[in-house]
């Protein structure tokens, strides 16, 4: 799975890495503290998941934008941030209608994609050794 993940980008297995370690925190985290824990865990899941698919489409596209001219790139790229944003915008509103799962958790479990940004250059580092 590594490999596939570092085919795409470099940076990818650490990005994943730290979506899964934020979301492992936030369970834990949120078993403690909240009450319906069934329904935060399947929320938190879902946002996390959708991380993950928000990474791996990222590092697609960008692939993708890389051999195509810087017109056609732009577009391309704006199309594709457009299309994962409705994509979350639509896991949300199921959540939300559904009730089965916290769309507050999920909305949690989504910014475990910025969270991993930012950690990447230490995730990088223990990847690297």
């Amino acid at each position: 799975m590594r490999k596939k993940l570092t085919q795409l980008s470099d940076v990818l297995p650490e990005l994943w890495a730290g979506i899964l370690l934020y979301g492992v925190l936030c369970e834990i985290v949120g078993l403690i503290f909240v009450k319906e824990r069934l329904f935060y865990s399947i929320g938190l899941i879902t946002g996390i998941v959708c991380a993950l698919f928000m990474a791996t489409h990222m590092a697609w596209s960008l692939n993708q934008a890389l051999d195509m001219a810087e017109g056609d790139a732009v577009k391309k790229m704006q199309v594709h941030n457009i299309l994962r944003y409705v994509v979350v915008v639509i896991v949300f509103f199921l959540l939300l209608y559904s009730k089965l799962g916290n769309p507050l958790a999920a909305f949690l479990g989504v910014m475990g994609l910025k969270v991993a940004a930012y950690l990447q250059p230490f995730t990088h580092k223990f990847f690297r050794r």
